[in-house]
Formats: C-alpha cells, structure tokens, sequence
C-alpha cells in the first residue's frame, strides 16, 4: 500500500494571510471582527490577529453575504441572527456548486485542444 502524505493543516493564520484568502484588505478583516460578535480571533501577546479555520469559515460565511449577495452590514447581521440557519444552507450550497464548477473548468482545461470532443469520419476521396 503506497504511503500517503498526512494533509497537514496550520492552526492559526495571520490576519494578512487570511485578507489574501478572501482578496479584501486587513482593514476589512478588522471592521468586520468588530461588527460580527461570532468572529472573535486569538491575539497573542503582541496583539496579532491569529485566526483558526473556523474563524476563516466565519469570514467566507460573511464574504458571501456582503461581496457575493450584496448586503449591508447590517443586513449581514440581522440575516446572521434571524435566519441563521436557512442562510448558512444556502451558502453551503452555493460553495458546492462553486466547487462543482471550478472541477468542471480544470478538467476542461485538462483537456488537450487538439482532441476533438466527438469522433466524426473522414470522407474518402
């Protein structure tokens, strides 16, 4: 049986780290931690945001609403406190579909260019 590669995982992730994740900026990473009350990262000694994987889960679930459904903040979080649960379905769909989408486009272009799609015969002359 051929040996596999434990996928190993960081704890914790910068907030600089994470702001390259999600392509917004530190600042936004700041304001929305203090505008969610659920997204509350470890700070060391020094004061350095240190965010675990379920923080990154909470900031994508806030992404989603803000960027990609195009609330406010404060539609953000009231959809957090009312519909929790509907929204958080919903978001976990679109990430499937998402994911669905980005395999479809690397096995696309997996594809060699030059190999048609559909065998068609050549005519003889």
């Amino acid at each position: 049986m051929p040996y596999k590669k434990p996928k190993i995982e960081k704890i914790y992730y910068s907030i600089g780290e994470v702001a390259k994740m999600m392509d917004v900026g530190t600042p936004t990473i700041r304001y929305w931690e203090n505008e969610f009350e659920n997204l509350k990262p470890y700070k060391n000694k020094k004061g350095n945001r240190l965010f675990t994987p379920k923080d990154i889960e909470t900031i994508r679930f806030i992404h989603y609403l803000v960027k990609t459904r195009g609330l406010t903040i404060k539609g953000a979080k009231k959809k957090l406190k009312e519909n929790r649960d509907e929204t958080i379905e919903n978001y976990e769909i679109v990430k499937r579909l998402e994911d669905i989408r980005q395999e479809l486009i690397e096995i696309r272009d997996g594809l060699d260019e030059n190999t048609p799609l559909t065998s068609t015969p050549k005519k003889e002359e």
